[in-house]
């Protein structure tokens, strides 16, 4: 079970005791706001609230016998209180509480995940900031592009990782909120105002029109916000597992001391905690597709909900937050090779180089059609001497030199300068200082 991996606050949460902590926090909150209301005694409330406890296993065996965990857990509940318990639970419905109680999880759950994006986000930015003038090779295709910094691709990330932040805070506004209705919502037993004072002292919303359960579109909102983060990590994870190949070796995972890749190849150093984060991604969002498949309920409600939501939900947020917490600690540790990254770059004896000629010959007159085919015959002949070996870095360049069409319209000084890393580059300073709201220097 993936709570042996996660932090022991988030499996906490999701434990039983946590549940019936949080049902009788509801149970309790409902009684003090009835007897301000005046609608029960307020010397059973000080009894309630001085007695009330539970007992795990006790409501496991009288579950046995009843079949239904809320009655086993009101008995119980009640062994604890004496005959003032009559008035826990009053006027209210099973749905009641466990949505409430749910909402009360989904607050204090998805706080846990906000702390481990917070996390990522800032080792995204400081990672970024130290490599943002690290050049490296773009990829479109999985082919070489043109250049860029290994800084402006972990800002990528960075600012994706913003983004899921404000997407969950979104989603946990909508999932967390209780209702206090009754058994199909009609308020038959209770008036909207202690609802409304309940969740107000839970410190959540509440629904305001409710069927015998809180509307399950807001808790697949939630779950599908878990799953973006999580297939946001297994992007990230993607390109680190890319750039860790043997071919490429721009990045690798911290391999520690005593530490081994493989039983039978004792040189392997795998991207392997990568890979657990894009497997875990996988599975993340297949819960998303159940919490879609529990929004059709019957009429008022069913329990076909139910079953799903003790798997998904304590699941999905569990593998999120070890994802999220690995995540962070993988960026943290990276081990980067600029010097790779730079050969990396001129491995294609400047192709990378291409576009930018280009331009520079339209705009000084040739036209695009003329131009492009001026440029390709160069890049396809180097192309063809990449395949068969190393080419020198400045290969393009000293082609495009010795081209006399080329000199009829570019100087020697404006072919150079389109080689030029630092003038390809130029902008990375504004990129950053754009996305991060920040002055330029």
């Amino acid at each position: 079970m993936i709570e042996r991996y996660s932090r022991p606050e988030m499996a906490a949460l999701w434990g039983v005791d946590a549940r019936y902590r949080r049902w009788l926090d509801v149970e309790i909150a409902v009684c003090e706001v009835l007897a301000e209301r005046g609608v029960i005694p307020g010397d059973a409330v000080a009894t309630i609230r001085d007695k009330a406890g539970f007992d795990a296993d006790r409501i496991a065996e009288i579950e046995r016998e009843v079949r239904h965990d809320v009655i086993a857990f009101l008995t119980n509940v009640a062994e604890h209180v004496g005959p003032d318990s009559r008035w826990v639970h009053y006027g209210m419905t099973s749905s009641d509480v466990l949505d409430t109680a749910l909402a009360l999880q989904l607050r204090d759950a998805a706080a846990l995940i906000l702390e481990g994006i917070d996390r990522l986000g800032a080792a995204l930015e400081a990672r970024a900031r130290e490599h943002k003038d690290t050049p490296c090779v773009g990829r479109t295709h999985g082919v070489h592009g043109e250049p860029t910094t290994f800084g402006l691709k972990l800002l990528v990330f960075a600012l994706e990782t913003r983004r899921n932040r404000e997407r969950v805070e979104r989603a946990l506004a909508e999932a967390a909120v209780g209702k206090i209705s009754g058994a199909v919502g009609t308020f038959a037993h209770l008036e909207s105002a202690v609802e409304e004072a309940v969740c107000r002292r839970l410190g959540i919303g509440f629904e305001p029109v409710a069927t015998q359960v809180v509307q399950r579109d807001r808790h697949a909102a939630l779950v599908l916000a878990l799953a973006q983060v999580a297939s946001s990590l297994d992007k990230f994870a993607v390109e680190f597992r890319h750039l860790a190949r043997t071919e490429v070796r721009e990045v690798e995972e911290e391999f520690g001391r005593g530490q081994k890749g493989s039983s039978a190849m004792p040189h392997k150093r795998n991207p392997w905690r990568f890979e657990n984060i894009s497997g875990l991604a996988r599975v993340v969002r297949g819960y998303a597709v159940a919490a879609l498949e529990n929004e059709a309920l019957w009429h008022e409600r069913d329990m076909s909900n139910s079953s799903v939501e003790r798997v998904i939900l304590p699941d999905a947020f569990l593998a999120v937050d070890f994802m999220l917490q690995r995540s962070a600690g993988l960026v943290e540790g990276l081990v980067v090779f600029p010097e790779r990254m730079r050969r990396n770059l001129e491995l294609t004896g400047g192709l990378v180089f291409s576009g930018t000629l280009l331009l520079e010959l339209a705009r000084k007159g040739l036209s695009r059609e003329a131009a492009y085919a001026l440029v390709q015959g160069h890049a396809m002949a180097i192309w063809k001497e990449v395949g068969e070996g190393r080419v020198p870095p400045d290969a393009f360049q000293q082609r495009a030199l010795a081209d006399p069409e080329m000199n009829k319209v570019l100087s020697r000084e404006e072919i150079e300068r389109v080689f030029r890393l630092d003038e390809t580059l130029r902008h990375v300073d504004a990129i950053f200082a754009r996305a991060l709201s920040e002055e330029i220097a």
